[in-house]
């Protein structure tokens, strides 16, 4: 059966002149129609992920594609059986994913989209290097063999790593082939490099998830689980929920084998944020946990849950 509540999830490097002026009636049109969420404004394009009826987000996202460039904007939609968001936010900001490069044009200077079905050829050829551009945390749990892991905390270290690393990685004629989650980084960071002299410049179009929804599994190349932005919290091959579930102090997926430690304690802490809050800090999570755990049992959601997702992940700051 159909579940009564559509997510949306969206992106487009694009250029507005005033992002201001939209604003408002993005956030009108959303209103009118259920919808809430998150969408970030930039001068370089939209990023976003929203929630409502399904009759009212198909009328926020045919508003959405007016917006100038916006005409060919791709949705990923999910179903949802509860409204994830309490809110809708349209928020300003210098960057719709966090570089910190400032003059960069995704929209004009972006390297060369690779569809799923031609990705395996392309980093399969002895003259490309594979770059996982996602955190350190998403990597852990799952990439591409072979692909270069930055061991970034998060996006922003992308830059100092790749110009740190530059005379390792590039050589004459390399192609440099670069994935994340759902696109957005990795557009971004091409053109990055491009913007650095890198000629040959490639990101997986629509991300794992496209590749995972798109490679039958006996050609699939992916290894381990997906970190996604919802509260899936990672999916196997098959896009089916993972074995990981969400840390609510660190917001880090936590494997079934962490779970076992002394130090993971559900809503409080895991192994990996165990060191980095003090006993003033897991009390307070903790109260949040049982608040939480109270509201499940009533049948409502607690004010302080939500989905997390993207654009308010450390990867897009």
């Amino acid at each position: 059966m159909t579940q009564p509540f559509r997510t949306a999830a969206l992106y487009q490097f694009t250029r507005f002149d005033d992002p201001v002026a939209l604003r408002a009636p993005i956030e009108a049109v959303c209103r009118a129609n259920g919808i809430a969420g998150t969408l970030l404004l930039a001068s370089e394009g939209l990023n976003g992920t929203i929630a409502g009826p399904a009759d009212g987000l198909e009328v926020v996202i045919a508003h959405l594609r007016t917006l100038p460039g916006c005409e060919g904007l791709v949705v990923k939609y999910a179903w949802a059986p509860e409204m994830p968001f309490h809110r809708m936010k349209v928020r300003l900001k210098k960057e719709i994913v966090s570089m910190g490069q400032p003059g960069l044009d995704p929209a004009r200077d972006a390297g060369t989209y690779v569809a799923p079905e031609h990705w395996n050829a392309l980093i399969e050829r002895p003259d490309t290097i594979v770059i996982d551009t996602r955190n350190d945390y998403e990597v852990a749990i799952g990439t591409f063999p072979g692909a270069i892991d930055p061991r970034t905390r998060t996006f922003r270290d992308f830059p100092e790593w790749f110009r740190a690393n530059r005379e390792q990685l590039i050589a004459d004629g390399t192609k440099v082939a670069m994935f994340c989650t759902g696109g957005i980084r990795c557009e971004k960071a091409t053109a990055f490099l491009k913007a650095e002299g890198v000629d040959e410049v490639y990101h997986l179009e629509g991300g794992i998830l496209n590749y995972l929804e798109k490679v039958p599994a006996d050609e699939s190349r992916w290894a381990g689980e997906c970190f996604v932005f919802d509260e899936r919290v990672a999916v196997t091959p098959d896009l089916a929920p993972g074995s990981h579930v969400l840390c609510r102090a660190c917001r880090r997926p936590v494997g079934p084998q962490d779970r076992q430690s002394g130090l993971y304690v559900e809503g409080v802490s895991c192994p990996a944020c165990h060191a980095e809050h003090d006993d003033e800090q897991r009390r307070r999570f903790a109260e949040r946990h049982r608040q939480e755990t109270l509201a499940r049992a009533r049948g409502v959601r607690h004010i302080g849950a939500r989905m997390i997702d993207e654009q308010d992940d450390p990867a897009a700051d």
